[in-house]
């Protein structure tokens, strides 16, 4: 579906404190917001264009390098199409991500598999389709040797971890001494026996790192990048041939959650690495990255209507429709995940007034269930929209399905500049479907409805 509604751009650009508001209020204006739709997510499909060309010009001055999303952070086909004809690659790191990539168009040549427990046919069909592999370990090695063709065309690699320890939030901290991802750089003997993988295996031509992730200081990032850098310099000076041509240097930068302001940057980003491994960008290696929150959670948000709200406790409490099926991490790691909320009335337009500390708790049913608490905000009521903002990655699509919840309907939008200002004219807000809300009766066929009566049929 495609609506458009009115809606007013000073200058043909929202106020940075109201970047969204319009496009709420023309949300609500469509019904894509209200009774029969209590939830969904937006996604700002200029905005998605604009900060890939941020990162494009980033690393404008280094001579080869690919760009893949990470599909992971937001994988539904449309938005992957959309960054493909943005000039992004594809990072997959399972079958099903696979399959999306190439429903989505990326050519094979820009697509990255990575997981760390990938299956035979799940490596078979890799090779077959010529994307890119990176190995996780030195079994998943000799898994490849068996099964790969001298023809193929897919670019293998083995991922490292460089152990240069871990950020603020330990569970995605992907460089610890621990960490189940890649080969363990300082365990003892695992230098030799990688430069040994690369002498035996001439078709092993990268490496790659992932180091960065949210709560992950850029020094951190860029020691671990630095630590790859070196490696790949001492397998090809031990083996005496330039064997090691890339790097994929993953992603994994880290997004700001307390304003609406992009930081750190990666330009950033570039001036980290730069610092770190001054040789990294002067066209040794080509380079591949591996963004994918980065890019998309600030050009995304979450509307979700207020059903109740009660006082319980001296506590007032909003009762919406977003919860932990969609703002899983924030719900259960409030602390490491936390979120800004915006309130607007029935109508879509931002509410005003005294502010009241508020929590906003969601539709699951447990206690903890709460994205937000005690937000100063107006007073919100019954039939108000809240906004979750910075939720353009990860949350709305890759839904939790607890309480078997349907999953929300997705929208990309694209608001249009208007006439100057005064002229009483507004600009345009369109809207068109990247996902449908999920219906009851898909609800019914996903929980096995076709096989009901399986497990009492007599003689099982």
């Amino acid at each position: 579906m495609t609506q458009t509604t009115s809606a007013h751009h000073e200058g043909g650009t929202a106020p940075p404190a109201a970047r969204f508001d319009t496009v709420v209020r023309a949300a609500v204006g469509q019904g894509l917001l209200g009774e029969g739709s209590p939830v969904a997510g937006f996604i700002d499909t200029e905005g998605v264009c604009a900060s890939v060309g941020d990162l494009h010009d980033a690393f404008a001055a280094t001579p080869e390098v690919l760009h893949t999303f990470a599909a992971k952070a937001c994988s539904l086909v449309p938005v992957l199409r959309l960054l493909a004809d943005c000039g992004m690659g594809c990072e997959v790191a399972s079958p099903g991500e696979l399959r999306l990539a190439v429903e989505a168009g990326f050519a094979a040549s820009r697509v990255v598999l990575d997981s760390p427990a990938k299956t035979r046919e799940e490596i078979r069909l890799a090779l077959a389709l010529g994307v890119a592999v990176n190995a996780d370990s030195l079994d998943e090695l000799r898994r490849i040797d068996a099964l790969r063709h001298p023809g193929s065309a897919s670019v293998l690699g083995l991922r490292v971890n460089p152990q240069v320890g871990g950020g603020s939030i330990g569970p995605m901290s992907t460089a610890t001494d621990t960490s189940k991802f890649g080969v363990a750089l300082r365990d003892p003997g695992a230098r030799e026996a990688i430069v040994g993988a690369f002498r035996e295996r001439p078709w092993l031509t990268r490496l790659h790192a992932h180091v960065g992730s949210q709560g992950c200081p850029l020094e951190l990032i860029a020691a671990g990048v630095a630590r790859t850098y070196e490696l790949a310099e001492e397998i090809n000076a031990t083996l005496g041939v330039r064997q090691v041509t890339s790097l994929d240097i993953g992603g994994g930068l880290p997004v700001n959650f307390a304003d609406e302001t992009v930081h750190p940057r990666y330009a950033d980003y570039v001036a980290a690495l730069t610092a770190a491994a001054p040789g990294l960008f002067s066209g040794r290696y080509s380079l591949v990255t591996e963004f994918g929150r980065s890019l998309l959670a600030k050009n995304g948000f979450i509307g979700a209507r207020v059903e109740y709200t009660k006082d319980a406790g001296g506590r007032r409490i909003a009762l919406t429709h977003a919860g932990a099926q969609t703002a899983t991490r924030t719900v259960l790691m409030p602390d490491a995940w936390p979120l800004r909320i915006g309130a607007f009335g029935p109508d879509g337009t931002p509410k005003t007034g005294p502010s009241l500390a508020q929590d906003i708790a969601g539709p699951c049913c447990f206690a903890g269930d709460v994205v937000a608490y005690g937000r100063e905000l107006p007073k919100l009521a019954e039939d108000d929209v809240v906004v979750l903002y910075d939720t353009g990655a990860y949350y709305f699509s890759t839904p939790w399905a607890y309480n078997s919840l349907p999953r929300p309907a997705v929208y990309g939008f694209r608001a249009a500049a208007g006439p100057a200002h005064g002229s009483g004219h507004d600009g345009q807000v369109t809207f068109v479907t990247v996902r449908d809300a999920q219906s009851l009766d898909d609800i019914a066929a996903e929980s096995g409805l076709a096989h009901a009566d399986a497990l009492i049929e007599r003689g099982i």
